[in-house]
């Protein structure tokens, strides 16, 4: 059974820095993507990050800040979050999605709470 585990999460100051890890159990083939959402209190899961092979995709809100990366062998994630604010306060999950065949699969963490507060 495929599982997901993040870490990283805690609480900062505005304008500093944290680096969320996301590591993979159970899986036997390399995931296609990647990604990283988040979801604030009474507020939709949004999609924050994602990765495919070298091409990578930001929301707005987090274009210039963030960075996500990857260790495709290990099907590792990582974000790097640079310069948080207060409205990055959410519960990041972890996300590894693709085909395995024409199957789809679609996997998600726990989460990690990232708290920006003064």
């Amino acid at each position: 059974q495929v599982q997901l585990a993040e870490s990283g999460g805690g609480l900062v100051r505005p304008g500093e820095s944290l680096r969320l890890k996301c590591v993979s159990s159970g899986s036997r083939f390399r995931f296609d993507g990647m990604a990283w959402y988040r979801q604030a209190p009474g507020k939709e899961r949004e999609l924050v990050a994602s990765i495919i092979g070298p091409a990578t995709n930001y929301v707005d809100s987090v274009k210039g800040r963030f960075i996500i990366s990857r260790d495709s062998v290990r099907n590792t994630v990582y974000l790097q979050m640079n310069s948080l604010k207060p409205e990055d306060t959410a519960v990041y999950y972890c996300n590894a999605n693709g085909h395995l065949g024409a199957r789809p699969y679609d996997y998600w963490g726990q989460g990690t709470q990232v708290t920006v507060s003064s």
